[in-house]
């Protein structure tokens, strides 16, 4: 069964901790390697790669030191060539390509964002479960078939987001950016609804802004909207 921790999520850090009960996977490595240890209960031992899903500091801040600690890290090329560090450890691949990692089955899938080469991760576990995990990006081109876990960004709400801009709390010029590099509740709520869900046990928001978010309020309608169980990371 498909196991999830949030060790960090949002614009500080993000790192996630995803296991199917045989092999454990980090995906992204946004916070130090010293808090990674942490809360992982001092079982980085027991992790067998870390799948990143782009350059920026938030998502690949202790890449190196990941690698440093014997897990291979699994990122695209663009990634890799932004980043400005590298190791033996690191995995260079591009989107479409397969990895085989323990008991998972990972695909790696293109997503938009304002960074070089994103990616977005479909992993399939030989016991059967099968989660996808977007994150920064705007929206998905791509639909999955009898998703067991959905991990998904849902940075903002377009009216929250007006209206912080209309009380001078939001710079107009963040509306652009956002509108084009991160996932919103609306499309959220689209991307659920285009995709089949009658398998589907968890639902995870991840990385919420700290200004333009209302955590409640996303929980309360994605639950109402599926029927599933969410989780805020």
């Amino acid at each position: 069964m498909i196991e999830i921790k949030s060790f960090a999520s949002g614009s500080t850090g993000n790192c996630y901790w995803v296991s199917d009960g045989v092999t454990p996977v980090l995906i992204e490595c946004g916070i130090s390697i010293q808090d990674i240890k942490k809360k992982s209960g001092f079982r980085l031992s027991e992790v067998q790669g870390c799948l990143i899903s782009h350059e920026h500091g938030d998502h690949i801040k202790s890449a190196v030191d990941v690698a440093g600690s014997g897990i291979d890290v699994y990122m695209s090329e663009g990634t890799f060539n932004n980043y400005s560090f590298g190791s033996h450890r690191f995995q260079i691949g591009n989107a479409g390509e397969t990895i085989n990692l323990g008991s998972w089955i990972i695909k790696t899938f293109e997503v938009e964002h304002d960074a070089e080469e994103p990616l977005g991760f479909y992993l399939a576990s030989r016991t059967g479960e099968k989660l996808v995990y977007i994150t920064d990006s705007y929206y998905s081109k791509f639909m999955f078939q009898r998703l067991t876990h959905v991990m998904i960004e849902c940075n903002y709400a377009l009216d929250i987001l007006n209206e912080n801009i209309k009380s001078g709390r939001v710079h107009p010029a963040q509306k652009k950016r956002l509108l084009r590099s991160h996932f919103s509740l609306e499309n959220v709520k689209d991307f659920l609804q285009a995709n089949d869900l009658s398998e589907v046990k968890e639902i995870w928001l991840l990385h919420l802004s700290s200004r333009n978010s209302d955590e409640e309020r996303f929980k309360r309608e994605i639950q109402e909207l599926t029927g599933k169980p969410v989780y805020i990371a």
